[in-house]
């Protein structure tokens, strides 16, 4: 190569990337394009380097699909650091470096400028709505099927988890309403034909932030960018999703689908983000109040889920661990959410404190689980007698500003799930916490028919215990 061109190279390569990613990246730039040999041209000269797309195709091996292969290979072949360059029929190393770095680590204007070329073939021109929900739909599946094909899906399970078809078009219909024209809301039939330039596909970014995640992670994957000892710096699967715990090696199939995991984990504060444990599923531990209130109390924060008999998939963010009293809990972390049928998160008002509620064995009080709005008017409601519940909001959830979750305001539970988000609180690793430790009537109780408190009390006890309370007259 030209000794102008080699020192353009050696300036991407010393401001972007550390010594040993650019060691690292530049062999796969060789690999690649065929230039780690010794063949020379006249004079003594090696071969200058370039990458085609059957080059690029036979380095993928089929790992995304063929469209995909074509948008990277374009957004690489149009990038060009100092100057304007026509289209090519190959890409230099500078401009797969640059190509890396903008997905990679770039600010969102170089990605915008990035993800505008991988959606159209035109250097500079505007592109439609329609063409951004194609690349949107094209993404979430190439980087889902990557993780599952690298085996890096951070212990879900594709068939353990719910319909992933369905799930990425639901989350391609939430990220295609945070995308507006000049500024507008627009409907997604009328966004399909309107022209969106460089400037909107930035500010959709900075609102949709997970398409970045997407980018980053889908240039990653498919060019093999994890597979050496500098993985950690350059891409990790933890970026994309939690680690799960819980489901791996059970019969049990979550509610959740691989893209609602992902939309969701990015609205949880940060050190939620990274393990989820399954606490309590009604497919493993039964229709049973007492056994979801022994399951996740003292937990800390943790995500409930909730499939109600006519398909629709809800549920709330507790931010703090949950207890047993007659009071409101929690805090203005906390959230309530939807899944199906479509996505969204609903935060916390600032109209009252009515975060989180959960009390048994009260004849003048609510007796359930509850997140947001009144006494027995709540945003979203378990009743005690397991299997009821409602989601009232006329018009809105006073605490959440959320609207009827459920299909219907009063609604049967088909399948419930709670989730810890983080790792269990420090004050209960050192101790094994009894139920009664929480419920004084229950532990009297023992001690007048003779039983002895033991210290981890069995959990059919437990069970036992709080439904007599929750029956009792």
């Amino acid at each position: 190569m030209g000794n102008s061109e080699s020192q353009s190279v050696q300036e991407v390569w010393r401001n972007q990337f550390s010594a040993e990613e650019r060691t690292y990246l530049g062999d796969i730039f060789d690999i690649m394009s065929g230039s780690n040999t010794t063949e020379e041209t006249k004079g003594g000269k090696a071969p200058k380097q370039q990458l085609t797309l059957s080059m690029l195709e036979a380095y993928i091996k089929g790992a995304v699909t063929g469209r995909m292969i074509i948008r990277m290979y374009n957004g690489m072949r149009n990038i060009h650091p100092m100057k304007k360059l026509n289209v090519a029929d190959s890409v230099s190393k500078k401009q797969f470096l640059s190509f890396l770095y903008y997905t990679m680590r770039g600010s969102v204007e170089e990605r915008s400028f990035v993800i505008q070329h991988m959606i159209s073939s035109q250097p500079d021109g505007p592109v439609t709505g329609r063409q951004v929900k194609e690349f949107t739909e094209d993404v979430i599946v190439s980087v889902i099927h990557l993780l599952n094909k690298e085996k890096m899906l951070m212990g879900w399970k594709m068939e353990k988890t719910g319909d992933c078809i369905l799930g990425t078009s639901r989350l391609t219909a939430y990220l295609m309403t945070e995308l507006k024209a000049k500024g507008e809301d627009l409907s997604l039939e009328h966004l399909q034909t309107v022209k969106l330039g460089q400037d909107a596909l930035k500010d959709w970014m900075c609102r949709a932030s997970v398409i970045i995640t997407f980018l980053h992670a889908l240039v990653a994957l498919a060019l093999h960018l994890t597979k050496s000892e500098y993985q950690g710096e350059l891409f990790s699967p933890n970026q994309v999703l939690p680690l799960c715990l819980g489901i791996e090696y059970s019969g049990i199939v979550t509610v959740l689908d691989i893209p609602s995991v992902i939309y969701l984990k990015p609205n949880l504060p940060s050190r939620n983000q990274r393990q989820w444990k399954l606490l309590f599923s009604s497919q493993a531990h039964g229709e049973s109040f007492s056994r979801l209130s022994t399951q996740i109390l003292h937990k800390g924060p943790t995500l409930l889920v909730v499939k109600d008999s006519l398909g629709y998939v809800f549920g709330g963010f507790a931010s703090c661990s949950w207890e047993l009293k007659p009071q409101f809990q929690g805090d203005s972390r906390c959230f309530l959410f939807t899944l199906n049928p479509k996505l969204g998160i609903y935060s916390c008002t600032g109209y009252n404190e009515h975060y989180m509620y959960l009390n048994v064995g009260q004849q003048t009080m609510p007796n359930g689980l509850g997140m947001g709005g009144q006494h027995n008017y709540f945003g979203l409601w378990i009743d005690s007698n397991y299997g009821k519940g409602h989601s009232k909001a006329k018009p809105r959830c006073t605490t959440y500003n959320s609207p009827q979750l459920s299909a219907e305001e009063h609604f049967t539970i088909d399948t419930l799930e709670v989730w810890m988000v983080g790792n269990l609180p420090a004050s209960e690793l050192s101790k094994t916490k009894s139920i009664l430790d929480t419920d004084p009537e229950a532990q009297a109780l023992l001690e007048m028919v003779g039983k002895t408190r033991l210290l981890g009390l069995t959990t059919s006890l437990c069970d036992w215990m709080l439904d007599f309370l929750n029956n009792r007259p």
